[in-house]
């Protein structure tokens, strides 16, 4: 992160109550949290929260203006944990803490789809509730470019990795493939053709939470998995029985789905991927990537 020309926190540098401070200037005294012990700076639209020892705290109890205590007796100074950035009135005064509180969410331009719910039918189709768009397993890339516009990129898949394990396929097996995918970044979608037929075989659903190798390059798919062989959408509003959206831990999947059995180990290496493995758990007509914090990174969506 920098401000202005100055580098405030990186790889090569940490962003340490001393260096914000010297690069942010004065402000007013912070706020203190005592049960998490941590102090949080403010300045307009922007606060710092640094975790404080609890052999220190004291110091930040009760900190009137005069006092601002940006090292510890040791020499120390704490670095931040927190950063955030939002939207500040320009009348307000700098340092008040309940600035951050109130603070909202800019509003989504007209026709955004970045909260779009997809529903799903499991080895069926996928509804998209804003356009009302209908895309179903079989359907050609001429159906999807008419749907969901042009794809934002197109991605050949050479090898196909995972035939190894059809050991009940009788038919000749080989890891060439003629498939390939349509991503939807945009929409936190991909969809993969059949390169022999090119009528779609799988919908990959992307949840874009922190911590996976794909952060960021995707947004957030909103999926609602509806139909588990149990009951779909009740009427009368978007209210799901068993349903699996990308909030469910993979906890709450089990308890709907039952056990996973033995997960698939999906690893890049410590230097490609430094958040480590991923785990991937399959079902009829659907497969899980799981993190190592239980959340979903991942719905592999397939036909059995």
């Amino acid at each position: 992160m920098r401000y202005t020309t100055s580098l405030i926190g990186g790889p090569s540098t940490l962003a340490t109550f001393v260096a914000v401070y010297k690069h942010f200037g004065p402000t007013f005294p912070g706020i203190f949290d005592e049960e998490r012990c941590v102090y949080t700076l403010f300045y307009p639209g922007l606060s710092f929260a640094f975790p404080i020892p609890i052999q220190y705290a004291h110091f930040f109890q009760g900190v009137v203006p005069a006092e601002l205590p940006i090292e510890f007796p040791d020499g120390t100074t704490p670095v931040t944990c927190r950063i955030s950035v939002y939207d500040s009135s320009p009348n307000s005064k700098v340092g008040v803490g309940s600035l951050l509180n109130k603070a909202l969410a800019p509003p989504l331009p007209s026709g955004s789809l970045y909260m779009e719910e997809v529903h799903v039918k499991l080895g069926g189709e996928l509804l998209f509730t804003v356009g009302g768009q209908n895309i179903p397993f079989g359907a050609s890339p001429q159906d999807v470019w008419s749907e969901l516009g042009r794809p934002c990129g197109i991605h050949q898949k050479h090898v196909d990795q995972m035939v190894i394990h059809c050991a009940s396929d009788p038919r000749p097996r080989t890891t060439l493939c003629g498939d390939y995918f349509y991503n939807y970044f945009s929409r936190g979608i991909d969809i993969l053709f059949d390169g022999q037929n090119h009528k779609i075989k799988k919908f990959v659903l992307h949840t874009n939470f922190p911590g996976h190798a794909d952060f960021n390059t995707y947004i957030r798919c909103n999926f609602v998995l509806y139909d588990l062989d149990i009951e779909g959408p009740m009427e009368g509003g978007n209210v799901f029985k068993n349903c699996i959206t990308p909030n469910t831990k993979w906890e709450q999947v089990k308890s709907i789905l039952g056990d996973g059995g033995r997960a698939a180990i999906q690893t890049q290496g410590s230097t490609n991927n430094p958040f480590g493995s991923t785990f991937v758990y399959g079902y009829q007509n659907v497969a899980f990537e799981i993190m190592k914090n239980d959340y979903i990174a991942t719905v592999t969506l397939f036909q059995t």
